[in-house]
């Protein structure tokens, strides 16, 4: 029996944030250590974060990763660790593992497979090593082998999967294991989108068991640079059977998760595994060797800890609240903003963002402390006694009515304000708006009036809001965040510098369906350590309404559009799916059989043609998140033309075949008539 105790930490890097990133390497490796580990993964590109983009092109960047990795090395004394670092080598720019062993480098694996789809771009700033083959890299005087390369350690064999490479038909694990390789350490960058941990996990867990190895996945944890938000996602496998996970989602800077592998077990398993062919060639230059004495291990007892909200039945809910409350946290304090504004309308979208800042609050205390999360937010003077004097302190909201506004909302913004503790206030820009209004209708010489006018009198209300919750956001250095969600995004129904103002949109990236169904459980369930929130109750009762038409109007958003659920799965058939107009119409007459084809025809339509002409619109909103593979941020995910045809020869098709349909129903109506 050969025991060894291995590792894999989570960490929560900011990109070319140098030392706070090294502290957390180093705090990682003391953990490690503190655990008796004598090996430890760290994620991808942890040396200068993960998202530095064209940075990636910066040759001040790659010698201060390498100054940075200098000061990493004599913290591996008696221990073997992974850092990811970008490394320049005959002339291109390579995404590496660098395997520091008892206070040496001992050389650089490159990343074989490179992301390129969804966020992912990393094509533009690196290359894909070739399989196979290796070479030296001179680093301040002395050589290193770098390319497609493993390590004997001590005895040990160690291989690389980074990241990608795990994710392919072709992944790395099947020639390491042919060459006898004992570890497999994959240093990850892998966002966070729905369901993806149980993907993960399959590929972690069938990664050690064909490969009859000690299978170590190591990630990024938190709102790294914008967008993409990682879970922390830490997995050890053996021999197909999972020997630790790591918490996601935690509010912690770094966090280590070890267990301990009997090397022996994994050798004697591949030998007895009838389809393994080991490569006996002969060449090892592939293969580094550095002496090394493991330290001695020691059995223990140990079963992976599951957090109980990982097993909820409704676990896409908890994902959600979780992913973007940790977004909300690491984007506050990376933006250096001392607190959070919300226009709050009493309405569905800006209720569901003053609730994820509220969680957020009581998610990080819970786990971290009160003060610490307090002087990680950067706040300064004495941290509040409790959570909610906390959201009192961080979070402002502002109703500001007109006279289309009703009690109705008004009420229900100040019962949910109340309800989580927000700073809240009132305004009433009725006299603005209607100064702007007297203002313009005497520059061209009529009144304006709802008839001719609808849009132009609807957005002045939305936008003449914006400067008030600006002001706010300045005077107190706080981020304003914007309130769109993403079906509204995908027709463009916001009016832009108005309810789209802000420095960040962090529920953007999701439906409005969804958010209704969530903000139901959140008054009823909510998350599995905090409870509902049951005064969201007089958000969830009402019609979600822009409420910018005169009362007698009676103007709901599903009036103005179509019915969420339509407008969702038109977007998901039409953007995700990438299907045409007629295709979509035909799925929908099928899954809505009690609507006449004329109206799916006509919803159809409108949303293609809103889809296009607002394409602009999407351009220019604030920052999302991402959350899974249906976002329409068009910086990061679903590229589209401003200027476009806008489907009209496709509308066109659609017309004709919806014509011909009812012709054709109406002529078999009356020949049985006849008959």
């Amino acid at each position: 029996m050969k025991l060894l105790r291995v590792a894999a930490a989570a960490l929560n890097q900011t990109p070319l944030d140098w030392e706070r990133n090294l502290q957390n390497i180093l705090q990682a490796i003391d953990l490690a250590r503190r655990d008796e580990a004598s090996l430890l993964c760290l994620p991808e590109l942890c040396v200068t974060g993960y998202g530095c983009e064209d940075a990636f092109h910066s040759p001040g960047v790659h010698e201060t990763a390498i100054e940075m990795l200098g000061r990493i090395v004599p913290a591996t004394e008696n221990m073997a660790v992974s850092v990811g670092l970008p490394v320049m080598y005959a002339g291109a720019v390579f995404n590496t593992a660098c395997l520091l062993v008892n206070g040496q480098i001992a050389g650089f694996v490159a990343k074989q497979h490179l992301a390129g789809d969804g966020i992912h771009y990393e094509p533009r700033w690196f290359k894909p090593w070739p399989e196979s083959i290796h070479g030296a890299i001179e680093i301040e005087g002395q050589s290193y082998p770098i390319g497609d390369v493993f390590f004997d350690v001590g005895g040990i064999k160690i291989g690389f999967e980074i990241c990608e490479d795990a994710w392919v038909g072709t992944r790395p694990g099947a020639s390491l294991a042919g060459r006898g390789v004992d570890i497999i350490l994959n240093p990850s960058a892998s966002h966070f989108a729905f369901d993806k941990h149980a993907v993960r996990r399959r590929f972690v867990l069938e990664g050690s068991r064909a490969f009859n190895v000690t299978y170590v996945y190591a990630n990024l944890l938190g709102n790294e640079s914008g967008r993409a938000i990682f879970d922390g996602d830490v997995l050890i496998a053996s021999s197909g059977s999972l020997i630790a996970c790591g918490p996601r989602m935690s509010y912690q800077p770094v966090t280590v998760t070890a267990a301990t592998t009997d090397i022996d077990a994994t050798r004697m398993s591949r030998a007895r595994t009838g389809s393994f062919s080991p490569e006996v060639d002969g060449d090892e230059s592939d293969v580094e060797r550095i002496p090394f004495k493991w330290p001695n291990c020691k059995p223990r007892s140990e079963s992976p800890i599951i957090a109980p909200w990982e097993s909820s039945q409704n676990i896409k809910f908890e994902e959600f609240t979780r992913s973007v409350s940790l977004g909300l946290f690491d984007y506050l304090r990376k933006s250096h903003s001392r607190g959070f504004v919300v226009s709050l309308s009493g309405g569905v979208d800006s209720a569901a963002v003053v609730s994820l800042v509220a969680t957020m609050i009581r998610l990080g205390s819970a786990e971290i402390g009160l003060g610490s999360l307090w002087n990680r937010c950067g706040m300064t003077g004495d941290a509040p006694q409790d959570s909610r004097s906390f959201i009192g302190r961080l979070l402002t909201s502002v109703y500001q009515k007109t006279q289309n506004s009703s009690e109705t909302t008004q009420s229900a913004a100040r019962i949910i304000a109340e309800a989580i503790g927000a700073s809240h206030h009132e305004l009433d820009v009725d006299s603005l708006v209607q100064q702007y209004t007297t203002m313009i209708g005497n520059a061209i010489g009529r009144t304006l009036n709802w008839q001719d006018n609808d849009i132009a009198l609807q957005n002045i209300q939305a936008r003449v809001r914006a400067p008030g919750v600006w002001m706010f956001a300045n005077l107190k250095n706080a981020l304003l965040l914007a309130t769109s969600n993403r079906s509204e995004a995908a027709v463009g129904y916001v009016t832009m510098d108005g309810d789209s103002s802000g420095g960040l949109s962090p529920i953007a990236g999701i439906d409005k369906a969804f958010l209704r169904r969530w903000l139901k459980w959140m008054e009823t369930t909510g998350p599995s350590e905090l409870g509902p929130i049951p005064e969201l109750h007089a958000i969830n009762v009402q019609q979600p309404t822009a409420e910018l038409r005169p009362v007698d109007a009676h103007q709901t958003d599903e009036a103005d559009l179509m019915p969420y659920d339509v407008l969702d799965k038109i977007e998901r058939l039409a953007i995700r799916d990438k299907l045409m107009p007629l295709e979509v119409y035909q799925h929908l007459v099928v899954q809505y059989p009690q609507v006449i084809p004329q109206e799916i025809d006509r919803w159809t339509a409108k949303f293609f043609r809103l889809f296009c002409r607002n394409q602009w619109k999407r351009e220019r909103y604030a920052p999302s998140f991402h959350l899974d593979d249906e976002n329409l941020d068009p910086k990061t995910w679903c590229r589209f033309p401003i200027l476009s045809g806008g489907y009209e020869y496709e509308l066109s098709q659609l017309d004709e075949y919806v014509k011909q349909q009812t012709k054709d129903r109406s002529g078999g109506k009356n020949r049985a008539k006849s008959g």
